[in-house]
């Protein structure tokens, strides 16, 4: 992890769902209540996407909670969020994702120099049977750490 990063919510779940074929990583616009909240690591990713709307992505469906001393003027929590990207990263993202039928997901969220960042995943969907293979990989992969481990233990 770099020095001055600090990771308040990953979204594990995508690795499980998708393929991740591209990342890239993105400022968000936030309100004040919100920076708040974001520090205070009460962020959620588990349904978030991201779409491409006018030139500009939109992060949607990502909820970040109510700061707690916050008063009438906190933030909705689930908001649709401006993401700021150059437009040259826009546009290739847009082409990617209506061309090849992609999506892109937010990873994780965390604070790089004081300033909270997104990393967005260009993702395609998994079929069942690669969730299987995924599966039968690992826990091959997991069988065969074992034994090692269980063979040095013994020699």
């Amino acid at each position: 992890m770099a020095e001055g990063m600090k990771v308040i919510s990953e979204n594990r779940r995508v690795r499980h769902d998708y393929f991740i074929e591209e990342k890239v990583e993105a400022g968000i616009v936030l309100t004040g209540t919100e920076i708040k909240s974001i520090r205070a690591g009460r962020v959620n990713l588990k349904d978030g996407y991201a779409e491409v709307l006018g030139g500009e992505i939109w992060m949607n469906a990502v909820h970040i909670s109510p700061y707690a001393q916050g008063n009438r003027f906190n933030h909705e929590p689930l908001r649709r969020r401006k993401l700021l990207l150059h437009r040259a990263e826009i546009a290739k993202l847009a082409s990617k994702v209506q061309k090849q039928g992609m999506t892109l997901i937010p990873l994780k969220v965390y604070l790089a120099r004081g300033m909270a960042k997104i990393e967005l995943g260009l993702c395609r969907g998994k079929k069942t049977y690669d969730k299987r293979q995924d599966i039968a990989e690992r826990d091959a992969k997991r069988e065969m750490d074992r034994s090692l481990r269980d063979k040095n233990a013994r020699d």
